[in-house]
């Protein structure tokens, strides 16, 4: 940020009560609603004391404008609540969105927690006032003028420990995190997608079908489907044993009978089709995420344009996650709700998914140069690796085997096991013996090798950490450790690894393990070459997808990123220009990488469904 440009911090008091809050409303319901109503508001600028006000929303509006936001960075802590207010009520946006709840989550990850208390008493900044209990179901025409008072002094207090919050958090802290949480913010506060409400009740009711036929097919009934007890009974009934998984919550045994457990989603492929409907049926009963997604997507509607809510820095590899109740991280593939998410009149949509970009940032980081080359020369990696495998003429490689060769780019690359590797093929149809899949397993490793070796390599971080030591992995020495604080990544973030530690195992031995945080519990994470380099790969590849969706922003409107694709508006009469400029930008090497050739496939379309269909240009 320019050293001359003024920084405010702002904190809006609302109108909640037991019923209405964001505990039983998502942001976007709570603050669209009726019922919103601001209290007051408070703003600081950057050295000088908060000044707090309460009024009208005319009366407010005129007072906010006083501070020309416009012009300068506005910092809040969860600014998406706070800069939502500033544009859907007062049409206010700021020139730089700053978050402080963005910033600690990247530098802290769940080691501190999230909430202004917490991190102000982290920091010893002060303390959090507790007025705000004392404001429940009470609008702005309750209060009497000591209650508003001690209402505005509690504001006034938290945008202190906000700024002096951000102050502490803003040391080293890269201009490019700062950037992607401005954009990340904006996909929420500033939304353009449209949704078709005839496409949604179509939708819906389509979804209202096929769960009473697949309820219909199962030999069951609804009891059973939803109880995780007597579902594993159904299938002890059929001679079928309940697959278990260690909870990550509890580190006991539990059912995997989630849809994304990899053991259940084989039961989808079971040869007994009684089996197959069972489970068919429990995803489309338990699970009603689509129909729940489609019933929220109407109500959205109703409201306005579509905000697209995205966590910045998620997971500790900085990639975005789900958030307010419609995660679009996890919009399935096929999905039909895509084609209800428009782009407004005079406008399409650009999607462009960088092509295996995990893989081919893999090899560059182990120096795999043979496989470095080959996606330098856009040649088909996934026959070289299946010629290899089955000891054939690249052109005599079927589609089948092909599949296998792709799958085992994707999924080998981090030292996956060879009945880990055999579920997952099963989940696309494809079913070899556990002897079949540690061949193959040991054919990409000897193919290689320099992968592998970057797995040892990685193992000796963990031990650098546990001993507060600093050594360098990878290409060019791009990856260093840095003691305890952990490994420091080419944008000046740090994968962390929590009260790293060794532990002895039941058969001898030991294993790497650290703390993770999953809500007020603690429970430890096994940890170990293989899953360093791959925690690694997503976070290099988070930074290129970053630095390629801020470069498109520059042109246009970036509106969503789902894993790593990019989607932006473009005017429909630009079109063609759009897309080469978009393609160009994601093909784009960063500096600390020149050698990572990269590519991508993009779609067009009026609808999110329709750039679906993606090709490379």
């Amino acid at each position: 940020m320019k050293a001359s440009m003024n920084i405010f911090c702002i904190d809006f008091e609302t109108y909640y009560d037991k019923d209405f809050s964001l505990s039983k409303l998502t942001t976007e319901e709570y603050i669209r609603s009726k019922d919103f109503e601001v209290i007051g508001v408070a703003v600081q600028r950057k050295d000088e004391e908060p000044v707090w006000f309460s009024g009208t929303q005319e009366k407010t509006k005129e007072w906010l404008e006083q501070f020309n936001f416009a012009d300068h960075a506005v910092v809040a802590h969860n600014a998406v609540f706070d800069m939502a207010i500033l544009n859907w009520h007062f049409d206010i946006r700021p020139k730089i969105i700053v978050d402080t709840l963005s910033m600690a989550r990247a530098l802290h990850g769940t080691e501190v927690g999230g909430s202004l208390k917490v991190l102000a008493e982290h920091y010893n900044l002060g303390v959090k006032g507790t007025e705000v209990l004392d404001a429940k179901g009470k609008q702005r025409i309750d209060f009497n003028a000591e209650d508003l008072a001690s209402y505005g002094e509690y504001c006034r207090n938290d945008v202190r420990l906000t700024m002096d919050l951000f102050k502490q958090l803003s040391g080293d802290f890269p201009l490019f995190e700062y950037k992607l949480i401005d954009l990340t913010i904006r996909m929420f506060t500033e939304p353009v997608l449209e949704l078709d409400r005839a496409s949604l009740k179509t939708l819906l009711e389509e979804i209202h079908i096929t769960k009473n036929a697949l309820l219909l097919r199962a030999t069951s009934n609804r009891e059973s489907l939803l109880s995780n007890a007597k579902f594993a009974q159904e299938l002890e009934s059929l001679g079928v044993t309940c697959p278990i998984k260690i909870s990550p919550t509890t580190g006991k045994e539990t059912w995997a009978l989630s849809k994304n457990d990899e053991e259940f989603k084989a039961l989808l492929e079971h040869e007994n089709p009684i089996v197959q409907a069972l489970a068919a049926a429990r995803i489309g009963i338990k699970s009603t995420l689509e129909e729940t997604r489609t019933m929220r997507f109407m109500d959205i509607e109703a409201r306005g344009a579509l905000p697209i809510p995205l966590r910045y820095y998620a997971a500790h590899t900085g990639r975005w996650g789900g958030d307010d109740k419609i995660n679009m991280q996890n919009l399935g593939r096929k999905s039909n709700l895509k084609y209800a998410i428009r782009a407004p009149d005079g406008y399409a949509l650009i999607d462009a998914d960088s092509s295996q970009i995990e893989a081919r940032t893999l090899a560059w980081l182990a120096s795999q140069n043979d496989l470095v080359d080959a996606f330098e020369r856009g040649e088909d990696v996934y026959k070289l690796m299946a010629s290899v495998i089955y000891n054939k003429p690249v052109e005599e490689i079927t589609p089948d085997e092909r599949d296998v060769g792709k799958f085992s780019i994707l999924g080998c690359g981090y030292g996956m096991g060879n009945k880990k590797f055999r579920l997952q093929l099963k989940t696309f149809n494809i079913d070899l013996s556990e002897e079949e899949c540690e061949r193959i397993i040991k054919v990409y490793r000897e193919t290689y090798d320099w992968i592998p070796a970057l797995w040892k390599r990685a193992s000796t971080t963990l031990d650098a950490m546990i001993e507060n030591k600093t050594i360098s992995i990878g290409r060019d020495k791009i990856l260093v450790v840095d003691g305890k604080k952990g490994i420091r990544l080419p944008n000046g973030m740090y994968i962390k690894y929590p009260n790293l530690r060794k532990v002895d195992k039941d058969n001898g031995g030991y294993e790497y393990v650290y703390d993770v945080k999953k809500g007020r519990s603690t429970y430890p994470s096994r940890i170990y070459g293989g899953k360093v380099i791959e925690n690694v790969c997503q976070a290099l590849a988070r930074i290129i997808i970053g630095e390629q969706m801020l470069m498109v922003n520059k042109k246009y409107k970036v509106v969503m990123t789902v894993h790593d694709a990019v989607a932006c508006v473009v005017p429909e009469h630009e079109l063609v220009t759009a897309r080469e400029y978009v393609v160009m930008c994601m093909r784009v090497r960063p500096k600390w990488a020149m050698e990572l050739p990269l590519n991508c496939e993009s779609g067009v379309g009026r609808t999110y469904g329709q750039c679906s269909k993606k090709a490379a240009i």
